[in-house]
């Protein structure tokens, strides 16, 4: 599983013109799965970001956690992720998981995530989505759980 995380002071998506997910001070992460992601990857993966630390202290060092400063997630699915541009121009996604499975995978994720944290927001699987953004820093934090640096 990989995921990109943002800080943001706002994010939202849309799809066909309407607001699925909205979120003030938090957690943007854009998420993609493929075919061996399991249950272990979904729960090392959202521990690791509710658990990092990129929010600023009252120093104004990244210390605190989502979860100290009580922000929100905005969780986006995204196969892309999972592109490989090692040849020719044309990006393959032949690692990401196919459509059935990774919403599958998405589902299962959302559920650890949110009985580690609290409700997210989210945007539609497989939707046309417009996301918008603040990125706060900017900080932005690529994970993947089969490397786990």
């Amino acid at each position: 599983m990989r995921m990109i995380l943002q800080r943001v002071q706002h994010a939202s998506v849309m799809v066909e013109g309407e607001i699925t997910g909205k979120i003030n001070n938090g957690i943007l992460a854009l998420v993609g799965f493929e075919p061996e992601d399991t249950k272990d990857d979904f729960e090392w993966i959202s521990k690791k970001m509710i658990q990092l630390r990129i929010f600023n202290d009252e120093n104004g060092v990244m210390n605190l956690d989502v979860q100290q400063t009580k922000g929100d997630i905005l969780i986006v699915s995204q196969f892309t992720l999972h592109a490989s541009t090692k040849k020719g121009n044309r990006p393959s996604y032949i690692k990401a998981s196919k459509p059935d499975l990774a919403q599958e995978q998405y589902h299962s994720f959302l559920e650890v995530l949110e009985t580690n944290y609290k409700p997210v927001q989210k945007g539609i699987f497989g939707a046309d989505m417009k996301v918008e953004l603040l990125n706060d820093g900017p900080v932005t934090i690529f994970i993947d759980s089969k490397n786990k640096e």
